[in-house]
C-alpha cells in the first residue's frame, strides 16, 4: 500500500487512476458469443455455459420446485436479515416516486410529465466467489415498485447446475418473474436478444466481471439500454486525527476484498494517523478468508496526506469515488461540499457495508470516475418519463406567433404552417 504525503495538485490526476482494465481488448471474443446467442438462442447459451461454467444444463429456467427447495436451505437468521434489508430498501425507494405536476406555461398551454415503468428489465447477478443475493434486492425491489411488468434474472449456476439458495430466496421475496441459470456473456446476450427460454428485455442492470462489462457495453450500442458503465469496486475514506484507525482499516478491507482490481484510498490531513491505520490493516488482513484477493487490491490502494480540508474536498471531487466514507469531526461540512460521489457514508458509525446490504440506499453505483456524470441505480432507473401538452384555442392564439417566428427562423415552413392553418381557422 503506497503512502503519499503532500502531493502537488499537478500530481493528482496520476493518483486518481484506477487499476481498471480496458475491456475493449475483449470485444472480439465477446462479440463472437453475442452473435452466436443471437442466431442460435438456447443452443448457444447451453454450449457456452458448458464451456465457461463447466456445467451442462438441460433446462435453463429455474423451476418452482427448485425455488421452494432453496428456501428450505436458507437458515432462519439469514432469512430474517434479508427481510429486514428488503423492508428498508422498499421504504427508501418508495419515497422516490415521481409526482408530475401540470404546469400552465402560457395561458391556455398546459404541460406535464407521466412516469411509466420500463416494461421488461433484466438483472445480472454474479454467483461465483461471492453470490450477491443482496444485489437481487437492490435491483428487483425498485423494479417492482416502479411497476416493471417482467423482471428477468440471470445468474451463473454452480457445478451441480444450481443457483445459490439465498439468490433464489431473495428473488422469490422480491417477486422476480423469470430466473435463468445462465452466466457471463451468454446471459447478457440472452437478455439483449431473447432466446427460446429467456425473454428479450429493454434494459439490463447489474455488476459482473470484465467479460460481462464488455458484453453490456456492446449490446448497449443498438439492442438494449444498460444501467451504467461498470468497473471494479472502490472506496475513499476521509479521516482526521480523531478517526478510529480500526474503523478505517475495516472499511479499507471491506472494499479491497471484492476483487484484485478493487481500490481503497485514505485521504487525510493527519500524518499521525497513517501508521496506526497501516498497522490495523495488516492485523485485520491476516484474519480474512479472502486474504489473497485482498492483498492484490491493496497493491494499488494508497494513503494520501493533504495539507487541509480544502485540498481534501478538491481531491475527492476530482477522484469521484463510488463509495465515500467521511470520518471527521466536521463530516457534515465536508459532505456538503462533495459534488462527485456515488454514495456518501457520514460519521464514524456508518460503514460502507451498511449501504451494501441493509440501510436502504442502493449499492449499484458508478465506478471509475463515472460519479462525475452518473447517479447510482434508483427508482428513476426503471422509469421513462413521457411529456404531454394540451393547447386550447386561447393557448394557440397566445403562443402561435412565437412558434411561427421560430419556425420561419429555422426555415422550416411546414412547421410554421401547422400553426398558421390553426390560427386561420379561429
Amino acid at each position: 500500500m503506497e503512502i503519499i504525503k503532500y502531493p502537488n495538485p499537478d500530481e493528482w490526476n496520476k493518483l486518481i487512476k484506477r487499476p481498471a482494465l480496458d475491456v475493449s481488448s475483449l470485444f472480439g471474443t465477446v462479440q463472437k458469443v453475442l452473435d452466436e446467442v443471437h442466431t442460435q438462442g438456447d443452443e448457444a447459451v447451453k454450449k457456452y455455459g458448458e464451456q465457461f461454467d463447466k456445467v451442462k444444463i438441460s433446462d435453463l429456467l429455474v423451476s418452482e420446485t427448485e425455488i421452494n427447495e432453496a428456501e428450505t436451505l436458507v437458515n432462519a437468521e439469514l432469512k430474517e436479515a434479508i427481510l429486514i434489508a428488503k423492508n428498508n430498501i422498499e421504504k427508501f425507494h418508495e419515497a422516490q416516486k415521481f409526482n408530475g405536476n401540470r404546469i400552465e406555461t402560457t395561458t391556455g398551454v398546459t404541460c406535464w410529465q407521466k412516469a411509466v415503468a420500463i416494461e421488461k428489465v433484466g438483472l445480472y447477478i454474479p454467483g461465483g466467489s461471492a453470490p450477491l443475493f443482496s444485489t437481487v434486492l437492490m435491483l428487483a425491489i425498485p423494479a417492482k415498485i416502479a411497476g416493471c411488468k417482467e423482471i428477468v434474472l440471470c445468474s451463473p449456476p454452480n457445478k451441480e447446475g444450481k443457483l445459490h439458495p439465498a439468490i433464489l430466496y431473495a428473488a422469490k421475496i422480491a417477486d422476480v418473474s423469470i430466473i435463468a441459470k445462465v452466466g457471463g456473456i451468454q446471459a447478457i446476450a440472452a437478455m439483449a436478444y431473447g432466446t427460446e427460454s429467456v425473454p428479450k428485455v429493454y434494459k439490463i442492470f447489474g455488476p459482473g466481471n470484465q467479460y460481462v462489462t464488455a458484453a453490456k457495453q456492446l449490446v448497449s450500442l443498438k439492442e438494449v439500454a444498460i444501467d451504467m458503465p461498470a468497473g471494479p469496486s472502490e472506496v475513499e475514506v476521509i479521516a482526521d486525527k480523531n478517526a478510529n484507525p480500526e474503523f478505517i482499516a475495516a472499511d479499507f478491507l471491506s472494499q479491497a476484498e471484492h476483487g484484485p482490481d478493487s481500490q481503497a484510498i485514505l485521504v487525510t490531513t493527519s500524518e499521525e494517523i497513517v501508521e496506526p491505520v497501516v498497522k490495523a490493516v495488516q492485523e485485520q488482513l491476516e484474519k480474512l478468508p479472502r486474504k489473497e484477493i485482498t492483498e492484490k487490491a491493496l497493491l494499488h490502494s494508497r494513503i494520501i496526506v493533504l495539507k487541509d480540508d480544502a485540498e481534501v474536498i478538491r481531491f475527492t471531487n476530482q477522484y469521484a469515488p463510488e463509495h465515500l466514507i467521511i470520518q471527521t469531526n466536521n463530516y457534515d461540512f465536508i459532505a456538503d461540499q462533495i459534488t462527485n460521489a456515488g454514495s456518501v457514508f457520514m460519521g464514524a458509525y456508518t460503514p460502507e457495508s451498511a449501504g451494501d446490504y441493509a440501510s436502504g440506499t442502493n449499492h449499484t453505483l458508478p465506478t471509475n470516475g463515472y460519479a462525475r456524470s452518473y447517479s447510482g441505480v434508483n427508482l428513476d432507473s426503471f422509469i421513462k418519463k413521457i411529456t404531454f401538452q394540451e393547447i386550447t384555442k386561447e393557448g394557440i392564439r397566445n403562443l402561435g406567433n412565437t412558434i411561427e417566428v421560430m419556425a420561419a427562423g429555422e426555415q422550416l415552413d411546414a412547421h410554421r404552417n401547422a400553426v398558421t392553418i390553426r390560427l386561420s381557422s379561429l
